[in-house]
């Protein structure tokens, strides 16, 4: 398996985007109950059911986001934790969600794909364009995971979909890039569209894992959402230079 190290083509600015989400992912996590640097969530099964309850009221629960109403605690929870009473918005939990991780690797494996590619497409697109973007292919991400499963009770939360969709946009923006893989034992440059197609096509493959705790549909929606927001971004940009010499 190819492990991105980065993208081979260099930025023209400074990606402050890229690493203000790098560091808002970091620091929402030292945060949660779910590193262990936050110490005031107690420890052993008090954590445990800190980070079950955190999950719950800022994590997307498919079936809040489809009937607009919050949803109690799965009994279970209830029953090893106790009640916990919150108030929860179920659609700003869309956004809560893609900052929260499960673990150091989750939020590892999350940041190095969006520090890889994301300055690629911040150089591109721009700051403000490239902000707006990767929260709403996060949105897309969500509410397509929501949409194939309405009555899931699962709490979703992570950056990949958000981060999906910029591996689709890069794909788009830059199809002759290479990105600097690790392919244990050697580090090579591969094609973008050799690492983001063999990514995109595991995704699509993993549907079917019943067992997995990850949310496929959501980085396929995210892709997609990236994909479709590049085409329509390289469209433009020709159509806005043409104006731009017509009225000068």
């Amino acid at each position: 398996m190819a492990l991105p190290l980065y993208d081979s083509q260099p930025a023209r600015r400074v990606p402050w985007v890229t690493y203000l989400l790098v560091a808002a992912n970091v620091v929402v996590f030292l945060l949660t109950p779910m590193a262990n640097f936050s110490t005031w969530y107690g420890e052993g099964k008090a954590r445990e059911c800190s980070a079950a309850r955190f999950a719950f009221e800022h994590g997307a629960v498919p079936k809040e986001l489809t009937t607009g109403r919050q949803q109690p605690l799965p009994a279970e929870i209830v029953r090893q934790c106790g009640e916990d009473s919150y108030d929860k918005t179920p659609w700003f939990s869309a956004f809560t969600s893609m900052f929260l991780h499960s673990g150091a690797l989750h939020l590892l494996g999350n940041l190095i794909a969006l520090f890889v590619v994301g300055m690629g497409v911040e150089d591109r697109l721009g700051r403000l364009r490239y902000l707006l973007s990767y929260l709403v292919f996060g949105l897309v991400a969500v509410y397509g995971f929501a949409y194939v499963s309405p009555d899931s009770t699962t709490p979703l939360i992570g950056a990949s979909g958000a981060i999906a969709g910029v591996l689709g946009a890069y794909l788009i923006l830059n199809p002759r890039g290479r990105i600097v893989s690790l392919v244990p034992p050697v580090v090579i440059r591969l094609p973008v569209w050799v690492v983001l197609g063999y990514w995109f096509v595991i995704q699509w493959l993993s549907l079917g894992d019943e067992e997995s705790n990850v949310a496929y549909v959501a980085h396929i929606a995210g892709f997609v959402a990236g994909v479709a927001f590049a085409v329509l971004a390289r469209r433009a940009g020709p159509s806005r230079r043409l104006a731009a010499l017509s009225s000068g």
